[in-house]
């Protein structure tokens, strides 16, 4: 990498710009810890950042990425599960008060539950965007063919919903009113939140 790579440009504008008024907020987050308020389930895509969309300091928000923005059943088999280990983190070590599962416009991994992941993403994508597959075909069947793309996105956000509810600990706290889960869209070209209005259709935030 050169000096003018745009990561290390990046990092020279946040040492220059940013850090000399947040060095106070980064050490106090050091000495202290982190006590983020919300947990977001969110797409790997590099177009749909939690913390920019929702202008989050540091600290505020616990945040797991992957594709397509699933959460996977609970199954506690002894397997590598890396969402599955956020979750348990934040919600029993961490205490979040709010889980957020957040899809996104134009979603390469539910397009490829749709229509397949390339046959290079074979080992790993694959098995991985397979769970929300079945879903994703009875949304298909069920809406008109301009409709597919956004109902998609939108049925993998409450399949993520209802596969957190199979854990435990998250059932219980939801139910204790200690916990809330909320589902959101966030639509690339024109910046815009929609939430999920329980078995409703998503609607703008205000």
């Amino acid at each position: 990498m050169t000096d003018a790579d745009p990561l290390f440009a990046g990092y020279r504008r946040f040492r220059k710009d940013r850090w000399p008024e947040a060095k106070a907020e980064y050490e106090a987050l050091a000495a202290d810890g982190q006590t983020p308020h919300t947990l977001v389930i969110a797409c790997s895509d590099s177009r749909a950042d939690p913390a920019l969309i929702f202008d989050a300091a540091p600290g505020q928000l616990f945040v797991v990425r992957n594709v397509a923005n699933l959460a996977p059943p609970y199954a506690p088999d002894g397997d590598l599960h890396g969402v599955s280990a956020a979750l348990e983190f934040g919600v029993k070590v961490l205490k979040v008060r709010r889980i957020v599962v957040m899809g996104h416009a134009h979603c390469g991994g539910v397009a490829a539950m749709r229509k397949g992941a390339p046959d290079s993403c074979r080992d790993f994508l694959q098995p991985w965007i397979a769970q929300g597959e079945p879903t994703v075909r009875r949304v298909a069947d069920a809406v008109t063919q301009d409709q597919v793309e956004q109902a998609s996105e939108e049925a993998v956000v409450r399949l993520s919903l209802d596969n957190l509810r199979t854990f435990p600990w998250i059932a219980e706290r939801e139910a204790a009113g200690e916990l809330e889960l909320v589902g959101l869209h966030f639509g690339i070209a024109e910046g815009l939140l929609r939430r999920l209005t329980g078995a409703g259709p998503f609607q703008p935030l205000a």
